[in-house]
């Protein structure tokens, strides 16, 4: 089984992130956060990962440090229960619609970190989320994991359809470049993925 646990504790965030990779989809996310556990379960579930998120932070200010340290953490996670990475895909990409939203995703789990994310959301609060803490979320987790990724919003209007759509969008990508290929070589030439 790939899998992991990450606790990840500092003076702002208490995180717990438990990652199974060959899983079933069973999620479960308690950030306090109430939009940000959705996504959270969209990711788990559309990637195919048995996903459990608990983190406690300083909300009183803002959610700021909640969200970018369960990427942090997750990546970590991640990372950790992808190990050697022989025999996985390595890459991902899919187009989502999330009704008028569509969102293109590419990744590659290189192990070599970047983020392009050109998603505009035409709001400031989703809820009580601010949009603008997707961008930190994947940074942390592709930071963390060695991602590299590439998200575009290609159409959509809707602020809660244009962020479900990449979270649905990066957990089927996710899911396809974790998947076995059926080969058991590591898939690059340099023999190594970091």
């Amino acid at each position: 089984m790939r899998k992991a646990r990450v606790e990840r504790r500092t003076g702002e965030t208490d995180v717990v992130v438990d990652l199974t990779i060959d899983g079933s989809g069973e999620t479960s996310a308690s950030t306090g956060v109430p939009f940000f556990d959705h996504m959270l379960s969209q990711l788990g579930r559309h990637a195919g990962f048995d996903l459990l998120v608990e983190a406690k932070g300083d909300l009183e200010i803002d959610a700021h440090h909640t969200v970018e340290d369960v990427g942090l953490a997750l990546g970590d996670a991640l990372k950790e229960a992808l190990g050697d990475k022989a025999g996985i895909n390595r890459y991902g990409s899919v187009l989502v619609p999330m009704e008028e939203s569509l969102v293109q995703v590419a990744l590659d789990l290189s192990g070599r970190p970047f983020l392009a994310h050109d998603v505009p959301v035409p709001v400031d609060r989703i809820g009580e989320y601010d949009p603008k803490l997707t961008n930190e979320f994947l940074r942390a987790l592709t930071n963390r994991a060695g991602i590299t990724l590439h998200i575009k919003l290609l159409d959509g209007s809707d602020p809660h359809h244009i962020v479900e759509g990449e979270f649905k969008a990066l957990a089927r990508a996710l899911g396809q470049a974790c998947a076995f290929s059926g080969r058991a070589s590591l898939p690059s030439t340099k023999g190594v993925l970091e």
